[in-house]
């Protein structure tokens, strides 16, 4: 558990960073500092591991209070990730990783096994021990960072932006990966994010800080969708809160209609019964790969290829939420869904009317 009590940083100019701010990060789970530019979200997570030292109030680490032990043997036990890794460049991988527990006198058996060990558990190959860092990409350099901060396994991690640096598919795949770590982990965890939509999608709760470092609202994200406590935490949010709000909403199990498919590799159907010549393309593991539209692929017989495929359908899963089933039948070309099951293989489909009667049958009754 992580407290701030009282916390307030006033910089030599009179600046006010953070401002009186009280707060209770809970062991085990992730808080998230979201606001806008200047809100002192980065100044925040720093007074946690002293590298920036707070001008008024006390932090709390579990029963100690962080101001009275030493900085380095605070930061010995708190793992940091920023943006853009900040890694050695002159150091392989595995030894960027073992920093820390080099650091705390591990012998360099111990310390690179421990680094091999989290190597894999962030998703990325042996063979990367030995290479540097300008050899991987933005994001594999970020999932570097990820397991150098939890080498020595401390009980809280401060990630500071540490995904903003990427681009959007890599943004979601680390931060779907960083969510699985957790899980396993259970890490006392503070983030710290502009994007409101990756601290809904990561805290366990989130805090809205308003420019000037004060506390606008702590909240779970489906209480901050529903009920943000004034203009300025519903302009933050967002207009399309009730969208977003969807996501913590479960579709439970969608009754689908079953979706003619063509097999990747096949040839291509000369007609079919869709008005505009659809058809699901799918591998031979029945996984979805995309769309193909017959009447734009030439006479029949030619083979279907993923060139032909329009890919802009999101997939929803069987059991997953309703703002990922609405979503799936608003991106597909056709109109129609696809749902897969938890291996990724086709259920069927469904559409946007299906779909809203679900969502207005759930719907609670206005308040009187």
């Amino acid at each position: 558990m992580i407290r701030f009590e009282s916390i307030t940083k006033t910089y030599p100019d009179g600046t006010v960073a953070v401002d009186s701010l009280d707060l209770e990060a809970r062991s085990g789970q992730i808080t998230v500092f979201v606001g806008p530019s200047g809100c002192g979200k980065t100044t925040t997570l720093r007074m946690v591991n002293r590298m920036i030292e707070p001008t008024a109030g006390r932090i709390w680490l579990d029963d100690r209070e962080t101001g009275k032990i030493p900085a380095p043997e605070l930061r010995r036990q708190i793992g940091y990730v920023i943006q853009h890794a900040g890694l050695f460049p002159h150091r392989t991988i595995i030894d960027n990783i073992a920093t820390v527990p080099y650091l705390l006198g591990w012998n360099k058996k111990k310390a690179r096994a421990r680094a091999s060990e989290l190597l894999e558990r962030v998703g990325l190959p042996s063979h990367f021990a030995k290479r540097y860092p300008a050899q991987l990409s933005g994001g594999q350099q970020q999932r570097v960072g990820v397991a150098r901060a939890l080498a020595a396994d401390p009980p809280v991690m401060l990630m500071d932006e540490p995904f903003s640096a990427v681009d959007p598919v890599v943004r979601d795949q680390l931060q779907d990966e960083f969510l699985r770590l957790q899980g396993e982990l259970g890490k006392t965890i503070i983030f710290v994010t502009h994007d409101i939509d990756e601290a809904i999608k990561l805290g366990d709760q989130v805090a809205v800080l308003r420019v000037g470092g004060r506390l606008a609202q702590l909240a779970t994200p489906a209480e901050l969708l529903d009920r943000p406590v004034d203009a300025f935490v519903a302009g933050f949010v967002g207009r399309d809160r009730g969208y977003r709000a969807l996501g913590f909403t479960t579709a439970g199990r969608l009754s689908t209609r079953e979706e003619p498919t063509v097999t990747v590799g096949s040839p291509v159907p000369a007609g079919t019964d869709d008005a505009e010549g659809w058809l699901l393309a799918v591998n031979d593991k029945d996984e979805p790969q995309g769309w193909l539209q017959t009447t734009a692929s030439g006479a029949g017989g030619s083979v279907v290829t993923d060139e032909m495929l329009h890919r802009g359908g999101t997939l929803a899963r069987q059991g997953g939420s309703l703002r990922a089933a609405l979503d799936a039948t608003l991106s597909s070309p056709t109109g129609r869904g696809v749902v897969v099951d938890e291996d990724g293989r086709l259920v069927g489909s469904i559409t946007a009317a299906e779909v809203l009667a679900l969502i207005e049958s759930g719907r609670p009754e206005p308040r009187k």
